[in-house]
């Protein structure tokens, strides 16, 4: 079984279209050619998105059966990419629903193929609510007389992916943490830039039957392990694991949306699914699609990517991204509680000197300066960066423009803190700066506008 219509590419309809998985993907299939509609619940969340412009948008909800029929008409793959994750009280009973009206919906409109992605979990023992509901919706698509594939992956790698983030906040939060002792199970982590040819080619490779293929990257870790290597790539100190045993998973959820932006209903299907091991059992995968030519990404430089992407996106201008996957990165419609905790301060100042000589005068200043220095702006704008004594990494922008017979200068100081240390500095500093800063008496015509400091 398989795409055979001809050159033609199938058209696609991706099902949350808004969220981690599906935002992602969708570039990924207009840069093949594919036709793109994706299905949303509120439209407007994809205002901000890049690709906006280049599909179709249909309103619709996969619990709300009769939003669905015209929203799959005329298309040949659904990508299913939604599940609740724990939002609603009897979330089983949804996603089994939602299943079923998916199904009606593409058997009444002749949809050819559905991918589903699901995850990696243990045949033999067990599942946590969660993971077993991802697994009967698997059964519920296969079961349905529609050719589906399902793709089974652990810890997906990348900023924004919920199980990645819970892993960067935990590790970038706590040089000493308690852990239950699912910290040993092993994982088998997939980088996002792998999950998502394995997506785009899952709409078109022939397969024997309907069924559900395991992927994963070519490291199988601990959990403890995971946390760190990520606190290595981080920069930080190695972490100290103590197993409690007797931390059950609404404790350990709990503790998560305390010490972490996650928040605690989230958290709680995540620790659950950490209960057992998520690995291969078998990569059958391989013959109907192959692995990426240059070999699956390795845990610790798929945490490289993530991290670097993440400190380019977040006001990192005139640092070289190229080369760099997007994918691996923060989009606009990603949640609050994704990316690595990003300060900035911001000090605007009129001096009564014209512009060109203020300019020589910032410019000679950031060229004494033991970091690397970036003229964003030959004449308006330059960026220097410093590492604060270990505690993270510190970039600031000067910028110079015109204004009456002056010049407004503009200083905008962004701040990635290293590990807790580095949150404390930038508390304890800040302060320390502004108050140095009232302190000084400003010359005639000179005055800070300050704005207020934001974090991520």
């Amino acid at each position: 079984m398989g795409w055979q219509t001809g050159e033609r590419k199938p058209r696609c309809l991706v099902t949350g279209a808004t969220g981690y998985i599906g935002g992602r993907l969708v570039p990924r299939l207009l840069d093949q050619g594919f036709s793109v509609r994706a299905l949303v619940r509120t439209p407007e969340k994809l205002a901000a998105v890049p690709w906006r412009q280049s599909v179709q948008v249909a309103r619709g909800d996969l619990n709300d059966a009769a939003s669905l029929e015209s929203a799959f008409d005329g298309i040949d793959v659904v990508y299913y990419l939604v599940h609740s994750m724990g939002s609603a009280k009897d979330f089983a009973a949804q996603e089994r629903r939602a299943a079923e009206n998916v199904v009606t919906a593409a058997r009444r409109t002749g949809v050819h193929r559905i991918v589903y992605l699901s995850g990696l979990h243990p045949e033999d023992r067990a599942l946590s609510t969660h993971l077993a509901s991802r697994t009967a919706v698997g059964e519920i698509l296969i079961d349905s007389g529609i050719e589906t594939v399902v793709l089974q992956a652990g810890v997906v790698v990348g900023s924004g992916s919920a199980s990645f983030e819970m892993i960067r906040h935990l590790t970038d939060r706590l040089p000493v943490m308690t852990t239950p002792k699912w910290v040993h199970n092993k994982i088998q982590p997939i980088a996002i830039r792998d999950v998502l040819p394995y997506l785009v080619e899952a709409a078109t490779c022939p397969v024997p039957k309907s069924r559900a293929w395991d992927v994963g990257g070519p490291d199988v870790l601990e959990y403890g392990d995971m946390m760190q290597i990520y606190a290595d790539v981080a920069g930080l100190h190695p972490r100290r694991i103590l197993v409690l045993p007797v931390l059950t998973p609404r404790i350990a959820a709990l503790w998560v949306g305390l010490v972490t932006p996650i928040p605690s209903g989230l958290a709680r299907p995540l620790v659950e699914s950490l209960h057992c091991d998520a690995v291969m059992h078998n990569h059958d995968i391989d013959t109907s699609i192959p692995p990426p030519a240059g070999g699956l990404t390795p845990y610790r430089r798929a945490v490289e990517l993530a991290l670097t992407r993440t400190s380019t996106e977040a006001n990192a201008v005139g640092v070289d991204a190229t080369g760099i996957d997007v994918a691996a990165g923060l989009l606009p419609n990603d949640p609050e509680w994704a990316g690595e905790v990003v300060y900035t301060d911001t000090r605007s100042r009129h001096i009564p000197v014209d512009s060109q000589r203020l300019w020589r005068a910032v410019e000679t200043s950031a060229r004494v300066h033991s970091g690397r220095v970036d003229i964003m702006e030959p004449g308006r704008v330059v960026k220097v960066r410093s590492d604060s004594r270990g505690l993270g990494e510190l970039w600031v922008e000067t910028t110079v423009t015109p204004e009456g017979t002056g010049s407004r200068y503009q200083q905008r100081t962004t701040f990635y803190p290293r590990g807790l240390p580095g949150r404390i500095y930038w508390i304890v500093a800040r302060p320390i700066w502004a108050m140095r800063q009232r302190w000084r008496k400003p010359r005639r015509g000179q005055m800070w506008e300050s704005q207020p400091t934001t974090g991520r």
